[in-house]
């Protein structure tokens, strides 16, 4: 069985067939600061036993709601983890990637090793409806992760950055909020020069790709250029992958491996399953009112209105 994922094979559509209730919509908020309501579990640190390390999902009914998702005893719905992007630098390891159910994405993940794949955390909270899909080190204590929401299609690219090794993580929106297009490309050739290139899709009038740079570390962002021709990262190498470290699925499909290239061999570093809740949402019982207590006191009944007097 082929597990779903909605980033890098997009073998699902990004929204449920039914629109869910836009919790953000409510709260004006831009929608990249509307976080899963279970986002308390960043705080969590997960050890690596050399079995497969299974990301927190605890199914809380907003979050669900907002998918428009409907899970019943008789048919849970299934979570999935999917990663994206991994890249290392000294001991630190951060990975990319989002939770989602066979039709919407739920939110998105980012997992920080401080101490070369034994412990894992998650240093910023998922945000709601979103997707990381790459991520940069520069130092050890500067660092991009880049994502976009992914309903109803790919908008609001933004990315997160850090200045403190991860410990702590600031959003930065990529163009004007409502925007469409996801992050294509990105590459820091300094601690604050970058420069980033946005599939706003093909039927964008301005064109379906556009450059921006920044010169304040990812802070703002100053669009440079439009066209339907895909364009190069002037400052990147060819390829900014590190080739080194590579995300894989296990032999058995249920779980992604964070693996490392040493003397010519991928060696494990981490693993993560796949498949990570199975959702329901128990229907309310109805209760009939309690009774009143034995000495409680009935209400006078009022008299009845005798109307106007004849009359003789």
């Amino acid at each position: 069985m082929q597990i779903p994922v909605t980033t890098s094979g997009r073998i699902h559509p990004y929204h449920p067939k039914m629109r869910p209730l836009l919790f953000f919509e409510h709260m004006r908020l831009p929608a990249a600061f509307v976080l899963l309501a279970s986002s308390h579990l960043t705080a969590q640190v997960l050890t690596n036993h050399g079995e497969p390390i299974q990301v927190a999902y605890p199914c809380a009914e907003e979050d669900l709601q907002f998918a428009g998702m409907s899970c019943t005893d008789d048919e849970a719905c299934a979570i999935y983890l999917e990663l994206s992007s991994v890249v290392a630098e000294g001991k630190k390891i951060l990975v990319a990637g989002n939770l989602h159910s066979s039709s919407a994405t739920l939110g998105s993940v980012l997992l920080l090793s401080d101490d070369s794949g034994a412990t894992w955390k998650e240093p910023a909270a998922r945000i709601r409806g979103s997707a990381l899909d790459q991520v940069q080190f520069y130092n050890p204590q500067t660092g991009w992760a880049a994502g976009e929401t992914q309903y109803p299609l790919p908008r609001d690219p933004f990315f997160l950055l850090t200045t403190d090794g991860g410990a702590s993580w600031r959003h930065s929106p990529l163009g004007e909020e409502g925007s469409a297009g996801a992050v294509q490309r990105f590459w820091f050739d300094s601690a604050q020069h970058g420069e980033a290139i946005v599939d706003a899709g093909k039927t964008s009038e301005s064109g379906r790709y556009l450059s921006y740079e920044s010169e304040t570390g990812g802070e703002s962002w100053t669009l440079t250029g439009k066209g339907n021709q895909l364009p190069k990262l002037r400052h990147a190498p060819p390829s900014v992958e590190n080739p080194d470290w590579r995300i894989s699925p296990s032999k058995d499909g249920k779980a992604f491996q964070i693996e490392q290239r040493a003397e010519g061999k991928w060696m494990p570093v981490a693993s993560f399953l796949i498949e990570v809740a199975h959702c329901r949402i128990h229907a309310g019982e109805l209760k009939e009112p309690a009774p009143p207590p034995d000495d409680a006191v009935a209400p006078e009944t009022p008299a009845a209105n005798p109307g106007p007097k004849r009359k003789k």
